[in-house]
């Protein structure tokens, strides 16, 4: 997901993104082909007009001439195939590559599995279904998350004394 469909925004059918990407200036240019699911369909949308408001993407998509027609975009996740994706350096990862990754510990303890990854607050935190235990929000720091094998699946975690204690969120 390259951002998510916020609201319209003033009466030309342009509307607010929240972006989710390291790299908006690309993701969000003119002539951009992005894709959207509606009804089922995977549909692309062409970015025909684009302008940053507070770091946010204001964008205008062909096809999209109203603020009622904008209005019906209002949650809708913007996304690009994986084959267009950039290269990232070694020690970063896509969030949905470490979804559905297995968390363990050093000593092979299992942890769960990572359903999401919580970008908020200047970090990232995989978010993992620790079953019985309720959700477990772990670091994704290096000194935490010492193996990250995306190919394999697995993550392996260094827990440092209350991590996992200090971290459940009930669901």
């Amino acid at each position: 997901m390259v951002g998510r469909i916020a609201r319209a925004h003033g009466i030309r059918g342009q509307v607010i993104v929240n972006a989710d990407t390291d790299f908006p200036g690309e993701r969000f240019q003119e002539g951009a082909e992005l894709f959207v699911e509606r009804g089922g369909r995977v549909q692309p949308v062409r970015v025909r007009s684009v302008r940053f408001q507070h770091d946010r993407p204001v964008i205008g998509l062909e096809g999209i001439e109203t603020m009622t027609d904008a209005e019906a975009l209002a949650g809708l996740e913007l996304r690009i195939p994986v084959d267009r994706l950039v290269a990232l350096p070694a020690g970063t990862y896509y969030h949905h590559d470490l979804v559905g990754c297995r968390v363990e510990t050093t000593d092979g303890w299992s942890i769960g599995v990572v359903t999401s990854v919580d970008a908020a607050m200047g970090g990232s935190r995989l978010v993992v279904d620790g079953g019985s235990r309720g959700e477990i929000l772990i670091p994704l720091v290096a000194e935490i998350c010492t193996t990250v094998d995306v190919g394999g699946k697995r993550i392996v975690i260094a827990v440092p004394d209350g991590l996992l204690d200090l971290n459940v969120r009930s669901t």
